[in-house]
């Protein structure tokens, strides 16, 4: 309709100046209109099936919306919005205050494209930091989050959605980290929770499930998570170095994670071992909120490897002997070694590469030659292959395979909902686009409620189970929506109305072909035979009995549970009625102990 009315009025000014022309020929006047209708008709037609023949069909009507009438108060918050913002992408980026995380604020406001907000523990140190490297405060917001607290991370986000003014986040990049591989004994948060894996892991799974509705409407959203190679165990950092990155069974999740549990699979602690099972967490992580989300909010979640840093405040807790020759073995052993300047344009590469908008992905990069690495770099045309290097440059970033242990799926589901558990995090719906057709709305009102009345007589029959075997109580109210059923559906509509359409139903759809009633392998077995294979207490649920001509009332609130869903079945077309049973000008005549139903 929308296209027909566009050409229509179109269309219209287009025969009122030809009118003028061609009043003097009756005739010809008639031909041309007839050609200029059916031109336009073809249009419409062929507009629509272009619409219509596209993979999204009508998803394009999604947000639709009617014109909005913007308050002062709106008026202003939007002038304010442009202020602050102007046409930058909005980034939040954790752990900002040194290492990687500095280097990727240097290279984002370098690029005069982002507003960039610094979620740091220490905001006294990164305004010292901002200073020196002179970054941009107008493009800059400093804000305070301590990660070994849940209460930080949810005033954070709250403070973050003031200051965002209702601009939509662009980015979120998960980058703040410890590392504490020498300590003998676990170090506590204030949730009371294992410092390495709240920090790096818990509080991020946290702060994503506040900040993900309001990614949801920037033209690209980005979730990055900061990974590593060590917890592949696909690699040789990571499968060949002990320890080895595994939940196991996540059973000290599955305990809650408290002190004094240090480990998420529930052994002993080893800090090594916490730093790498945080880092394999965050990776799965990102791979089951891309299965879960990516497709209803079109965002993108990707983790990242870029490189062992060698020189950078996360080994800040090593021993003084390893801060200064590991760097040395990475750089000229191993050739792995990575600077954080580098590093640092690797994470800010995926917040802004148009490549890096691909959801799902775990990003490394091919390090370029070196000296002494001879033959291998020369049959590669410099490149060596293996995510981690240095050099290798923008292009030679590529989707590194992750290891059995980050795909394990199911363990993913656990560890996303013990997660969940432990940081009292509430996602939102995983909703996917629904047609905003208004007869498919009309038509699912109406047969919501025949739908779950049908579906209510379907369980009273066979009635499900728990998870523990015990079966499925069916309290008061359904029960009375059951006998409300018979009494008015069965017992009135369907000696009535229900009659009339049953013989109309057989003249107009005909009888039921025998090759739909034909071809069990089996005869089906009498109820009562089931029920002595099911757990006895199934034949103590009242409602799979045999229906009788008699209901009992046990008491006045059943009687009245009773009144109310028969009139909200009548009169509210199944919907609980806001008045009190007091108000209704209509009585069901019951007895003390007995209700007659309609044959």
């Amino acid at each position: 309709f929308f296209f027909f009315f566009f050409f229509s009025a179109k269309n219209t000014k287009q025969q009122h100046h030809h009118t003028q022309l061609l009043t003097h020929n009756h005739s010809r006047y008639t031909a041309y209109t007839t050609h200029l209708h059916f031109t336009m008709i073809r249009k419409s037609i062929a507009l629509l099936a272009l619409v219509v023949a596209s993979a999204d069909a009508f998803k394009f009507m999604s947000n639709w919306q009617p014109p909005k009438i913007l308050t002062d108060e709106q008026k202003v918050k939007m002038a304010d919005m442009e202020e602050r913002f102007g046409d930058k992408k909005l980034v939040v980026i954790t752990g900002c205050s040194s290492g990687l995380g500095r280097q990727t604020v240097k290279n984002l406001l370098a690029t005069n494209k982002y507003h960039v907000v610094g979620a740091v523990r220490d905001v006294e140190k990164m305004e010292a930091v901002a200073e020196i490297e002179e970054f941009d405060m107008d493009n800059f917001q400093i804000m305070e989050c301590e990660l070994n607290s849940f209460e930080s991370v949810e005033k954070f986000c709250n403070e973050l959605e003031e200051y965002q003014l209702g601009k939509p986040i662009d980015r979120l990049l998960c980058n703040a980290g410890v590392y504490q591989p020498s300590l003998p004994y676990a170090k506590w948060s204030v949730d009371g929770h294992e410092q390495t894996m709240q920090i790096n892991f818990l509080s991020h799974f946290l702060m994503v499930s506040k900040l993900i509705d309001r990614m949801r409407d920037a033209p690209d959203p980005r979730v990055v998570m900061v990974g590593s190679v060590t917890g592949n165990d696909n690699t040789v950092g990571g499968g060949g170095v002990y320890p080895i990155a595994d939940l196991k069974n996540l059973d000290g999740f599955k305990a809650g994670f408290n002190n004094p549990v240090a480990m998420a699979d529930g052994y002993g602690f080893i800090g090594a071992k916490a730093y790498k099972d945080s880092k394999l967490s965050l990776m799965m992580m990102s791979n089951f909120l891309h299965a879960k989300y990516n497709k209803n909010t079109g965002i993108a979640f990707s983790s990242i490897y870029p490189g062992c840093i060698a020189e950078t405040p996360l080994f800040r807790e090593k021993r003084a002997w390893f801060r200064k020759y590991f760097p040395i073995f990475m750089k000229y052993i191993t050739g792995g070694y990575v600077g954080v300047e580098e590093a640092g344009q690797r994470l800010f590469q995926v917040a802004h590469d148009p490549r890096c908008s691909k959801s799902g992905v775990y990003w490394s990069w091919n390090g370029g030659p070196r000296e002494g690495r001879g033959a291998a770099a020369l049959e590669k045309s410099g490149q060596i292959s293996g995510g981690g290097g240095a050099g290798g440059g923008w292009d030679s970033i590529y989707e590194n395979d992750q290891s059995d242990k980050v795909n394990n799926l199911e363990l993913c589901v656990d560890l996303f909902k013990t997660a969940t558990d432990i940081t009292g995090a509430q996602w939102p719906d995983a909703k996917t686009f629904t047609s905003p057709c208004p007869t498919l709305t009309v038509i699912s009102t109406i047969s919501e409620n025949m739908i779950a009345r049908e579906e209510l007589k379907r369980m009273a029959e066979r009635p499900g189970f728990n998870a523990d075997g015990t079966p499925i109580k069916l309290g008061k109210r359904r029960k009375a929506a059951l006998i409300a059923d018979k009494v008015i559906v069965k017992g009135v509509l369907g000696n009535t109305v229900g009659r009339v359409g049953k013989v109309a139903g057989r003249l107009l759809l005909g009888k039921v072909p025998e090759t739909a009633t034909t071809g069990s392998f089996q005869e089906e077995k009498p109820l009562e035979e089931e029920q002595n294979a099911t757990p006895p207490s199934i034949a103590e649920i009242e409602i799979t009995q045999p229906p009788t001509k008699t209901i009992d009332i046990v008491n006045q609130g059943d009687k009245s549970a009773l009144e109310e869903e028969i009139f909200d079945q009548v009169f509210a077309n199944g919907k609980k009625s806001d008045h009190s049973s007091k108000e209704k000008e209509w009585k069901v005549d019951v007895e003390e102990k007995e209700l007659a139903t309609a044959s």
